[in-house]
């Protein structure tokens, strides 16, 4: 399971926003973003460029941060 941090959330339509944008990238399953952690945690099916997470992010309005 990796994290990455998503800064900007605000409300529950903007945890709604990023799970479906993650949802979006082919390769990752079992998404899940925290509205108090300001984080979104998924699982690779196959290695996803880390650039890819933050870039999906950064188009709908919020700013990544780190993966881990």
């Amino acid at each position: 399971m990796k994290t990455v941090e998503v800064k900007g959330m605000s409300c529950p339509h903007c945890v709604a926003s990023v799970t479906k944008a993650l949802n979006g990238i082919e390769d990752l399953k079992n998404v899940s973003v925290s509205l108090e952690k300001a984080e979104a945690s998924y699982e690779e099916i196959n290695p996803v460029d880390e650039a890819k997470i933050k870039e999906v992010i950064s188009k709908i309005g919020f700013e990544p941060g780190a993966v881990k």
